[in-house]
């Protein structure tokens, strides 16, 4: 198993991982696993529907949220449809405070998502791919390989690899930093899914504005220069000085206690 590429903490199949930019969702941390869920097999009449599904984890997971990718006779390719259905789950998990942390996984075996889907592109009238390209980016926004590859392993390699077309395998693809953990399969298949659902358990009682502002952070601070970087790491600490849950914080490890954060 290979967990996420940039932008992502998660995993990925290990097997053979071709050099697509990464996809992560605008909400707080996202963790991406490859594995596909144990379930029965899988019919190429799986309705339209059912390519995205939906699941609120509870107990000692409550805050995780799964979208499990079912589009198999596609190979799990973006389509029309399934873009839509993850625009439309992305905008309902934006502004439900309950939701910590996003597990994106595959629930076709073998496979994790195939990139766009090429055949509908290809089907589509020249105006119609600007806008949906367009559309990817706003739901996705960590695509953009010739970009963001550069500044993830450098100019060199990432030329190398994009004149080539190059397929890296699991531990190729961390050993230039594209991906953060490989891992061995076990017996249910889903090693990947384990190790994403133990790094969102990680994620659970952090503070959600906290890590919100600090992805901002991140994201933004790598775009520019480290004086510039540093400046916005100010502007978004600022922004958490007047939330209680800074607050709670500190009266937690006044207290030695484990702190209760609600995200206000």
């Amino acid at each position: 198993m290979a967990a996420a590429a940039p932008g992502a903490l998660g995993a990925l199949r290990a097997g053979r991982v071709r050099l697509v930019a990464a996809c992560c969702a605008r909400l707080g941390p996202v963790a991406w696993a490859g594995d596909p869920a144990p379930r029965r097999g899988y019919s190429s009449e799986v309705k339209t529907e059912d390519e995205l599904r939906v699941r609120h984890l509870e107990e000692e997971n409550r805050g995780i949220v799964v979208l499990g990718i079912n589009r198999a006779y596609g190979k799990n390719s973006l389509s029309k449809n399934l873009l839509k259905m993850f625009s439309k789950a992305v905008d309902a998990l934006k502004s439900d405070k309950k939701v910590r942390t996003v597990i994106i996984r595959s629930e076709v075996p073998g496979i994790f998502c195939a990139g766009a889907d090429l055949k509908e592109r290809a089907k589509m009238h020249s105006s119609e791919v600007g806008p949906f390209v367009s559309k990817i980016r706003a739901v996705i926004n960590d695509i953009g390989g010739t970009q963001r590859l550069p500044r993830a392993i450098g100019m060199s390699l990432a030329k190398e690899l994009i004149f080539s077309a190059r397929v890296l395998d699991g531990q190729e693809a961390k050993a230039v930093g594209l991906i953060s953990h490989v891992l061995e399969q076990n017996q249910e298949g889903d090693a990947a899914y384990r190790k994403a659902l133990d790094l969102a358990r990680e994620f659970l009682p952090q503070g959600p504005v906290a890590m919100r502002v600090a992805k901002l952070a991140i994201n933004q601070g790598m775009e520019v220069d480290l004086v510039t970087g540093l400046a916005i790491e100010e502007a978004c600490y600022a922004q958490t000085i007047s939330t209680k849950d800074r607050l709670e914080g500190l009266l937690a490890f006044k207290e030695k206690r484990p702190p209760r954060y609600k995200g206000e």
